[in-house]
């Protein structure tokens, strides 16, 4: 498996790979199952990365008094 902290990008596009290969059916027994372990990892990393980013969001929506606050998102805004 690549770094732990890869982006998850490169995470979606390794799945992708471990995908293709377990749906052709003619990965030995032995290798689908790191395959599948590896895949498993990354499916929670990319989990973990989704969850992060959300929490992100839901901070940077929230009014003066805590609630959420729908703002309209433009192509324009920029967070820092």
């Amino acid at each position: 498996m690549k770094s732990k902290s890869q982006s998850f990008e490169a995470s979606v596009s390794r799945l992708d790979e471990i995908v293709e290969k377990m749906e052709r059916g003619d990965v030995p027994l032995e290798d689908a199952l790191k395959l599948f372990e590896e895949g498993t990892k990354l499916v929670a990393s990319c989990t973990k990365l989704l969850d992060e980013a959300e929490l992100k969001v839901v901070r940077l929506t929230k009014g003066a008094d805590g609630t959420p606050e729908e703002t309209e998102f433009t192509d324009d805004a920029e967070v820092s």
